[in-house]
């Protein structure tokens, strides 16, 4: 079985030396994603909920392009640059991932590239 890179056409180019995900088997190891405008390549401007909202999308988008959707989400990490919005980025995640939801893990961490105050990396299915 070979790994097969992927490279985003209608999501946010990478800011860095990475893939935007890989394939190994059936499952997608989605990189970490920011509040980046897909249209614009900027980082999305505003409060931790209307950064969240673009990840969300973003993610939404990219394994769309994967042929997979939000309902083939194995495990989520989110980084947040304040926990203390952990129950706003909740409220939000729930209409992105429910009813049936993947495991996450949730940490706080002092910065994220372009001063994001969010990112969400994802492991799916590939469906």
């Amino acid at each position: 079985m070979d790994k097969q890179c992927f490279l985003t056409q209608k999501g946010p180019k990478a800011v860095g030396p990475y893939s935007t995900a890989v394939v190994y088997g059936d499952t997608i190891y989605l990189s970490g994603m920011i509040p980046i405008d897909p249209a614009t390549q900027k980082l999305v401007e505003g409060d931790c909920a209307a950064q969240a909202v673009r990840v969300f999308e973003n993610i939404q988008l990219v394994l769309g392009e994967m042929g997979a959707t939000m309902q083939d989400a194995l495990k989520t990490t989110v980084y947040l640059t304040d926990l203390s919005k952990f129950g706003e980025v909740n409220a939000i995640y729930k209409d992105w991932f429910g009813p049936d939801y993947p495991a996450r893990t949730c940490v706080e961490i002092s910065k994220l590239p372009l001063g994001a105050q969010i990112e969400v990396e994802v492991i799916a299915r590939k469906a």
